[in-house]
């Protein structure tokens, strides 16, 4: 690397991979291995400026994100709570109580139905199960907790 001050040469401008300006600002930011103004480096889903929120960001499937929006949309692994395997960027995916799934993945424990939006379903332990499959009534005594119930409104695709 060549010390620009001791040459007398100053460093040759960057080209912004966000709006393709030159950087003449004293500060850039270096991510996915392109060179950014500051101000253009945003996540894709909330529009924060990255380089003001924090010193990292997380890429998925061509998209730039915060850190909040990266756990909001593929968990805290990127990957589906049912299978394990990673979530493309691009796919739809069913949420319940902070966990992601793949459409297919998301099915009652018991019946392997896939629940579909507007379906009734109950998170028991970590598990879904459909209305016709939860566990009984007869099962749970009266000190227990009742049961969580949720319905499934919407599939909901990334951004």
């Amino acid at each position: 690397m060549v010390n620009s001050q001791a040459s007398g040469v100053p460093p040759a401008p960057r080209s912004c991979a966000g709006c393709g300006g030159k950087i003449a600002d004293r500060f850039l930011l270096f991510s996915m291995e392109r060179y950014w103004h500051t101000r253009c480096l945003k996540c894709s889903c909330c529009q924060a400026q990255l380089g003001d929120i924090g010193t990292t960001c997380y890429s998925k499937g061509g998209m730039i994100l915060c850190r909040s929006d990266y756990i909001r949309l593929f968990g805290h692994s990127g990957a589906c709570s049912a299978c394990g395997q990673s979530i493309p960027a691009n796919e739809m995916v069913m949420r319940a109580q902070g966990n992601v799934y793949h459409l297919k993945c998301f099915s009652c424990a018991t019946c392997r139905n896939r629940l579909m939006p507007g379906d009734r379903f109950h998170y028991i332990n970590g598990n879904i199960f459909c209305e016709h499959d939860r566990p009984g009534a007869a099962l749970l005594s009266s000190h227990l907790p009742p049961l969580q119930s949720s319905s499934v409104l919407t599939d909901q695709k990334v951004c």
